[in-house]
């Protein structure tokens, strides 16, 4: 699953076209190296996501097309926020 998708399905963050403009603008990073937002994710990537106030830190424990809100956060383990 690419990292946009991802980040939108998990309810990370709100938008797809979001998690695109933080790709493009260098903010994320997975297993340490900046990716883009077409990045194929997998299950046990650690990803590191730039905000203007700080960094969250989170590990994927599972892909999923589509999830209820109330599932979305058994996608991801944050590990420093």
């Amino acid at each position: 699953m690419r990292i946009d998708k991802f980040l939108k399905v998990s309810r990370i963050l709100k938008r797809r076209s979001v998690a695109k403009e933080a790709g493009d603008g260098g903010r994320i990073k997975v297993n340490g190296r900046t990716v883009k937002p077409s990045y194929k994710l997998s299950v046990g990537d650690i990803v590191e996501l730039g905000f203007n106030s700080g960094t969250m830190s989170f590990k994927v424990l599972e892909l999923k097309d589509t999830v209820r809100k109330e599932q979305a956060d058994s996608l991801y383990q944050i590990i420093c926020e």
